[in-house]
């Protein structure tokens, strides 16, 4: 017999007819043996309607009272399926987010779950019945018993913590569509169903803006090691795994606001080459990139800073045995940029640096936290470490530091985010950690078919494709301060004012290019931030500005990023390349490059965002032969 934790989302429960349809699914599943709890959302957009109902009464209203509003849509529906249910004859009983003893904390509206108190839940368990639970809700304490919500996503969230507490053998997200797209059908209706992901690709597609999974539910999964497998509510078909890797052993008490960052790690096998002023226009990153995968370099971070005027940087990292061959390349390429650029302009240059390394922080908690980058920064400041790279994803930070500096910041993270000398992930020489071969394969993924009772998959994908989905992400806006003085504690307080105004912060890219002002050296620093944060942000930094001793802080709201993400471009040199040249095909030119180890992303212009992801996506030839439908 196993444990089995159902989730079904509002579309699945939108009527009558397809709450009974949910029923007969239950029904099947546990006539076939297994026990079952089944979190529902509120059915359809009755959520939309009470939202509606409450901004007629009030512009601003409390967030207390929403939450007691709100509350009540899932209680609509785990009322109705457990009437359905019984109507079969199976035993079942509806419970809200109190009675079930899902504990958290006291912040209305987008609280974070502390812990379940599993007794009465085990108890009727046991006794043989369905439990049904409405997603999306707790209580702040047994005693005073505050109604609290989630926020969006919060049923997932439920779900899967509900899962975790119980230690069921999996949990079943149904949905609209029947798994995980290699893209938004909506956009490209050949989109390919994947048969399996890893937690850490899906944390990367699910904070891009793949709705199919919330990001907490996704970090709950992975610090878990709960198996999670998407499938359509309106078929049969196997959906896809969302795999993890061995949990640690985690405390259930502070389920979701345990410590962020489960490593520190380092790389003291790195240099970095920058090619300076390097023309603003499509194609140039696809040129370079091309010609450094055609001679088998392998690079690790790529980032690609914005300037004033018709030039960028490009700096990227690789390791030490590799520099020279690296170095050739990119002094022979410069002649070849120089000739596209302003003949009035500075010439585009190649800057290389040794005795570079690589610190990270890595863990799944940091998602949505704003100030664990911040912390990050200030760690080193207080250590006296510059920074001269940064790239982040949603499960790590890395910085680029003097090498000498390696020893001091490692051991300064790791005090700061108490992570202890045996759980740190160091590397050093020919232990490389970048998208080049160091832990090639170690990320695999399985194709695993329904049953009553599956193994946990875990054996690796044959033949893995470097590129697993493509996103696209229509909410950001871009913030870049001008001039900032270029000395250790500078990220620390521009990342710390906007964690304390609860701003989250996305991609990060810190200039190459060093200006020397009034004999101070400064560089231009940017970042990405949620659209609806742009202005607020805007404002604050333009008034600190001067007191700091920055420069402009210049807003651009008409931005698109579109990402690729996937384990197996480990030790693939030419997917960034790949990447860049579907873009100069289509005349996109690139504003801004990220990357992380599993995840590259292009800041490009708003009204190239979708043209954008439709190129990146048949470049790497995801498109499956069957159209996906979302269903209204």
């Amino acid at each position: 017999m196993a444990l089995i934790v159902q989730k079904y989302g509002g579309t699945s429960v939108g009527s009558v007819e397809r709450i009974q349809a949910v029923a007969q699914r239950v029904y099947k599943t546990v006539k076939a043996g297994n026990s079952l709890v089944v979190v529902v959302s509120a059915m359809g957009k009755t959520t939309d309607g009470l939202v509606k109902l409450a901004t007629e009464i009030s512009p601003n209203p409390n967030r207390r009272e929403m939450d007691m509003l709100l509350s009540t849509g899932e209680q609509v529906t785990i009322a109705l399926l457990s009437m359905a249910l019984q109507e079969l004859g199976q035993p079942a009983i509806s419970m809200t987010g109190a009675q079930v003893g899902i504990i958290t904390e006291a912040e209305h509206s987008r609280a974070r779950i502390l812990h379940i108190e599993t007794t009465r839940l085990s108890r009727h368990i046991n006794e043989g019945k369905v439990v049904v639970v409405a997603g999306f809700q707790g209580t702040s304490s047994v005693g005073e018993m505050e109604i609290t919500t989630l926020g969006r996503g919060g049923s997932d969230t439920s779900a899967v913590a509900i899962a975790a507490a119980l230690r069921a053998n999996f949990c079943e997200i149904y949905t609209d569509v029947p798994g995980i797209l290699t893209t938004d059908p909506r956009l490209v209706a050949e989109a390919q169903l994947m048969d399996a992901i890893t937690c850490d690709e899906m944390l990367e597609l699910a904070s891009l803006g793949a709705k199919v999974l919330h990001p907490r539910a996704v970090e709950i999964a992975r610090n878990y090691g709960v198996p999670l497998v998407v499938r359509s509510s309106w078929t049969d078909q196997p959906g896809t795994w969302v795999t993890s890797a061995k949990p640690q052993g985690r405390s259930l008490i502070n389920l979701e606001i345990a410590r962020p960052v489960d490593a520190v790690e380092f790389d003291t096998d790195q240099a970095k080459v920058a090619l300076l002023r390097v023309p603003d226009k499509p194609g140039v990153a696809a040129r370079l990139f091309g010609e450094i995968s055609r001679q088998k370099v392998d690079v690790d971070l790529i980032i690609q800073s914005v300037h004033e005027g018709n030039s960028n940087d490009i700096a990227f990292t690789v390791t030490t045995p590799i520099l020279k061959r690296a170095e050739a390349v990119a002094t022979a390429i410069a002649p070849a940029l120089r000739s596209q650029s302003n003949p009035k302009s500075e010439e585009a240059e190649v800057m290389v640096e040794h005795n570079i390394a690589k610190v990270s922080i890595a863990g799944a908690g940091m998602i949505g936290r704003p100030g664990v980058a911040a912390k990050m920064f200030a760690t080193l400041a207080e250590a006296g470490v510059n920074i001269q790279m940064i790239s982040t994803s949603e499960v790590k930070v890395s910085c680029v530091v003097d090498a000498n500096q390696c020893d001091r910041a490692v051991l300064a993270l790791r005090t700061a985010f108490e992570i202890e000398a045996g759980e740190q992930g160091s590397r050093g020489a020919g232990e490389q950690e970048s998208r080049g071969a160091g832990e090639q394969g170690s990320r695999g993924e399985v194709a695993v078919s329904f049953s009553p009772l599956p193994l946990r998959p875990s054996a690796p994908l044959p033949n893995c494709p470097p590129v697993r989905g493509v996103a696209l992400d229509l909410n950001q806006a871009r913030l870049a301060i001008r001039q900032l003085p270029d000395r250790p504690g500078m990220a620390a307080k521009l990342f710390g004012l906007l964690a304390q105004h609860n701003i989250s912060v996305d991609m990060i890219i810190q200039s190459q290019r060093c200006r020397v002002i009034d004999g101070v050296p400064r560089r231009d620093i940017a970042f990405t931030v949620s659209r609806i944060d742009g202005e607020n942000a805007k404002k604050m930094l333009t008034q600190v500005a001067a007191e700091l001793g920055w420069g402009e802080v210049v807003l651009d709201s008409a931005i698109a990023k579109v990402s690729i993400v996937g384990a197996g471009m480990l030790g693939q040199p030419g997917v960034a390349a790949k990447m860049f040249e579907a873009l100069a095909q289509q005349q996109i030119n690139i504003q801004m490059i990220a990357t992380s180890e599993i995840k590259i992303s292009c800041v490009v212009a708003q009204e190239q965002g979708v043209k954008a992801l439709q190129a990146i996506h048949a470049a790497f030839e995801l498109a499956g032969s069957e159209k996906f439908v979302v269903p209204a």
